[in-house]
C-alpha cells in the first residue's frame, strides 16, 4: 500500500525553481513555463528534442513506424519512377498510333479519289464502249 504525504513547502528554500512563487499557496497556478521553455529554445536544437523522445517510444512501436515509413516510401519512390519512365512512352506510343491512324485516313482518301476518277474517266477512243440501257417507259 502507498502512503501519501502532503509537503509543505519552506520560504528559506531556494527559490531558483520556475515553480516556486512567493506565495506558497497550494492551489496557486498564476506559475508560468514560459521562462523556462524559452531557456531551452536557446540550448536544444529540433533535431535533439525529436531524438529525445526515441526514449519514451517503445522499441516495437518504433520498429512499426520505421516500417512503415520506410514501405511508405518505397511505394512513393516505385510511383515516381514508374510516372517519370511510363508516362514519356504512353504519350509517345499515343502520338505514334495518331500518327499511323492518319496515315492509314490519307491512303484512303488518296484511293478513293482513284476509285472515283477512275468510275468518271472519260472514255478512251478506240475502246469497245456498251451502251447504256434505258428502261421502257422512258
Amino acid at each position: 500500500m502507498v502512503k501519501v504525504e502532503i509537503v509543505e513547502e519552506k520560504d528559506n528554500q531556494e527559490t531558483n525553481s520556475p515553480y516556486a512563487s512567493s506565495s506558497s499557496s497550494r492551489t496557486s497556478s498564476s506559475v508560468s513555463l514560459s521562462s523556462v521553455g524559452s531557456e531551452l529554445d536557446g540550448e536544444e536544437s529540433f533535431y535533439e528534442r525529436l531524438a529525445a523522445l526515441v526514449d519514451i517510444v517503445p522499441p516495437t512501436t518504433r520498429h512499426k513506424i520505421s516500417s512503415r515509413l520506410s514501405k511508405t516510401t518505397g511505394f512513393f519512390k516505385t510511383t515516381v519512377s514508374a510516372l517519370l519512365v511510363g508516362l514519356p512512352l504512353a504519350l509517345s506510343l499515343e502520338d505514334e498510333a495518331k500518327i499511323v491512324a492518319q496515315e492509314k485516313e490519307m491512303l484512303a482518301q488518296q484511293q478513293g479519289a482513284q476509285h472515283m476518277a477512275s468510275m468518271y474517266a472519260p472514255p478512251i477512243a478506240g475502246e469497245n464502249q456498251q451502251k447504256g440501257v434505258v428502261p421502257p417507259g422512258f
